[in-house]
């Protein structure tokens, strides 16, 4: 047929007599393409007319088993036809996407199936911006690619490949960043966004639709499983085997080892290859090699190093040697908020001050009368706690300047901070749960930021 079309449209002889030929009464107006499909049409429409001619056939008819047996055989010719033309079809989307990436994956297999396919956007987890990228999803593997610059046609080179064995979904990565999923797996870990909620539903049901058949097939094999491997719950068994999840640094203020602050000029920021935590130069100046990098030696911090190892990253304190007591202040940001009563960034200035900050402020659950104030939401240490017993709650007075929106202020003796989120309606909640602690009610008030989209009924703390 494809052939057909190509020579009428090269050739005004053969297209005249071509022509010639379906205006004949035979031809029943139809074009010869059309004819060229009876062969293929015969077979549904032979299993069609058989299946009628079974339920008009009478039960005694000697006829029937016969009729039987030919509907059976017709039919296995018509999935066989089927199948075969799925096969080519899945076949000409394999060369596309080869043709896509400049023949630079071997992807031209039988075995292999192409799931899903399209543009997305990739977060950075240095400092959150996004760049194009492109995704292709199959049965196997998740290919990540970055546009190619082509004179003719739209190319991709693959930045990273990700087997479907081991990978991991979920299904929102950032508080702050809306249409956002996390795909995790052995070799690398991508913080990806959506432009819409549908594409986003989109891509998480295929993915684990894709992972789910994966694990139904491996069901099969579990009996090849080594009894020697280490269990993959066991502590640590997943350290330096699958490639972490990375912090987005921008979300960080000190080092999550040593709990300095950063700066831009001694203490700069790194990530530590195997957990994928900030920390400074110091507690990363250790090296190991990692399963998922292909054994190759990679900057990390110095506990990584030490379960990796089995050898202390620095020297083992004497035993008479007095442990540091903890701060109270070391509480981790991100651990805090998953179990808090309200939790959201919120710019803040205390009276008298000239310049509004910005915090990442928290109550938690455990102690629903403190507020907490970090740097960033992964901040493994508070700069400072607040008790709030005693404060009062309002909106600035009339003669106050105050040069934000939204904002609302608590004050106790000659004590008073003013506080600015970025809506009206996290006002709202933010006064009401202060107010609560401020009287020492300690109930749990509105919904925190982490649960504003669950409809969970308020329920007292411990």
């Amino acid at each position: 047929m494809e052939l057909v079309s190509t020579w009428m449209e090269r050739s005004a002889q053969f297209k005249g007599i071509i022509h010639e030929v379906q205006r004949e009464e035979i031809c029943g107006n139809l074009t010869l393409q059309h004819h060229m499909l009876e062969p293929v049409q015969r077979i549904p429409r032979y299993e069609l007319l058989l299946k009628d001619y079974l339920l008009k056939l009478p039960q005694d008819s000697p006829d029937c088993k016969d009729a039987q047996k030919s509907l059976e055989l017709i039919a296995t010719a018509a999935e066989h036809s089927n199948a075969a033309i799925r096969k080519m079809e899945r076949m000409h989307s394999l060369l596309k996407v080869y043709e896509l990436l400049g023949g630079e994956e071997d992807i031209v297999s039988p075995t292999n199936e192409l799931i899903k396919e399209g543009h997305i956007l990739k977060l950075s987890a240095k400092n959150g911006t996004t760049q194009d990228r492109y995704l292709i999803l199959f049965n196997d593997r998740l290919l990540y690619c970055v546009p190619k610059l082509r004179l003719i046609g739209q190319k991709f080179g693959v930045r990273a490949r990700i087997d479907v064995e081991g990978m991991e979904l979920k299904e929102s990565s950032s508080l702050n960043v809306p249409r956002t999923f996390l795909v995790s797996g052995k070799q690398r870990s991508l913080e990806l966004q959506a432009r819409t909620e549908e594409e986003k539903r989109d891509w998480i049901q295929a993915i684990q639709a894709t992972i789910q058949k994966h694990e139904q097939t491996l069901e099969t094999f579990k009996q090849l499983i080594s009894e020697d491997e280490t269990p993959p719950n066991s502590p640590g068994s997943e350290l330096g085997r699958r490639a972490p999840t990375p912090i987005r640094e921008k979300e960080v203020t000190m080092c999550m080892q040593c709990k300095e602050p950063f700066n831009a000029l001694t203490k700069r920021r790194h990530h530590c290859r195997a957990c994928g935590h900030v920390v400074c130069g110091k507690c990363s100046e250790f090296r190991a090699r990692l399963v998922y990098d292909n054994n190759r030696p990679n900057r990390v911090c110095a506990g990584c190093y030490t379960t990796l190892q089995g050898s202390p990253a620095s020297p083992v304190p004497h035993p008479n040697t007095p442990q540091r007591r903890r701060s109270i202040l070391e509480k981790q940001a991100s651990v805090v908020a998953e179990n808090s009563v309200i939790c959201s960034f919120l710019h803040y200035m205390e009276k008298g001050g000239k310049a509004w900050h910005k915090g990442w402020f928290v109550i938690p659950e455990n102690e629903p009368l403190v507020l907490y104030i970090y740097g960033a939401p992964q901040d493994v240490k508070a700069q400072r706690s607040m008790p709030l017993i005693g404060f009062e709650v309002s909106l600035p007075d009339p003669g106050e300047r105050v040069d934000r929106r939204h904002a609302f202020r608590i004050s106790q003796s000659h004590l008073c901070w003013y506080f600015s989120p970025e809506t009206e309606e996290l006002r709202q909640r933010w006064m009401e749960v202060l107010s609560r602690a401020g009287r020492g009610e300690e109930g749990k008030g509105p919904p925190s930021i982490l649960e504003a989209d669950e409809d969970t009924e308020a329920e007292e703390a411990t």
